[in-house]
């Protein structure tokens, strides 16, 4: 059965949503959640019930939002560090962190380490696409300072994780810039262009419109772009949702029109944008699973972080990755 580390301390609101979200999970699916942190503080919150389908691993400290990542590794008491432990040790197949994300990709790159034939791991993401599947975006935030040969990583990375984990039987990948033409972008893209353009996959370049027009499954950029990117589209859709409630207020046809569309339309549409559903992303390029969740995550955003890290073990996608690095094209 897949075990889960989980850093119960890590988040914005501790450990609750932590518990929240392997309650959650272990309702809808069978798998050994490890939960990492304080016992007493986890032990006041987690039912009697559960006491013997949970692991419990002491953890007398945990990594704040405003410390520094590379003080993670100092840190050996700390919950994220304890269960990325796990996983390097063997005991565990994935580690699930909604806590400081340096922190978390800091010790997986550098305790569980990186595949071989990968230079850099990337963080990837699922937004919101007009297509029949989400697009993947990787990388938003793991390398912000990207060579030709990272985005070339990212590309096969993200094409082996949509066949393998996304179930998409054909990926098109596509390379961000300022226009579709091959004589588009910067220095970085054009020269990672030439690396890209013998698989039969990549589309070429692809404009930020195209993340969300269903043109290609994947979007390959460096993690300073991508980051950026993300954070716009959050704010954008919340920004959309707030404007929707304040027409609607001021007009009572509007809200009629609310209220007749709030279950087929308003629900399907904040199920699409809300990044909960998601739960968190996973870190490609690692020797092992590291599912990385926003700092203000629910229990239903946990819940289907857990349920990302066991399709992302059973995916086998690490294999996947592996065979693609070391083909010729």
């Amino acid at each position: 059965m897949i075990r889960v580390a989980i850093d119960a301390m890590g988040g914005d609101h501790g450990c609750e949503p932590n518990i929240e979200g392997v309650i959650k999970a272990l309702e809808e699916k069978k798998f050994i959640p490890i939960l990492v942190g304080d016992r007493a503080k986890l032990l006041e919150f987690l039912p009697q019930y559960y006491h013997e389908k949970i692991q419990i691993v002491d953890a007398s400290d945990a990594i704040s939002m405003s410390d520094s990542s590379t003080d993670a590794l100092k840190r050996k008491d700390s919950s994220i560090y304890k269960a990325v432990e796990l996983v390097r040790n063997g005991l565990a197949d994935a580690v699930v962190s909604a806590g400081h994300s340096g922190a978390t990709m800091t010790l997986a790159t550098l305790r569980i380490g990186r595949l071989p034939h990968i230079s850099k791991p990337a963080l990837a993401t699922l937004m919101p696409s007009l297509g029949k599947n989400k697009t993947l975006v990787l990388d938003v935030g793991a390398v912000v300072e990207c060579k030709p040969q990272n985005l070339y990583e990212f590309a096969i990375m993200g094409e082996a994780y949509a066949k393998s984990v996304m179930k998409i039987s054909n990926p098109r990948v596509g390379l961000l810039a300022n226009g579709e033409e091959e004589s588009k972008g910067n220095d970085l893209t054009k020269e990672a262009f030439g690396l890209l353009k013998g698989f039969k996959w990549f589309t070429g370049n692809v404009e930020g419109r195209d993340i969300f027009n269903g043109h290609v499954d994947v979007v390959v950029c460096d993690g300073f772009t991508g980051n950026i990117m993300l954070k716009t589209s959050e704010g954008v859709a919340d920004a959309i949702f707030t404007m929707m409630k304040q027409y609607m207020r001021k007009s009572l046809p509007a809200q009629i029109g609310a209220l007749l569309m709030k279950k087929r339309v308003f629900s399907n549409l904040k199920k699409q944008v809300d990044p909960h559903e998601y739960g968190g992303a996973p870190l490609l390029g690692i020797n092992g699973c590291t599912i990385i969740g926003h700092g203000n995550s629910n229990g239903k955003a946990i819940k289907n972080a857990i349920f990302q890290a066991i399709s992302y073990i059973e995916s086998d996608v690490n294999s996947a990755i592996e065979s693609l690095m070391i083909q010729p094209h």
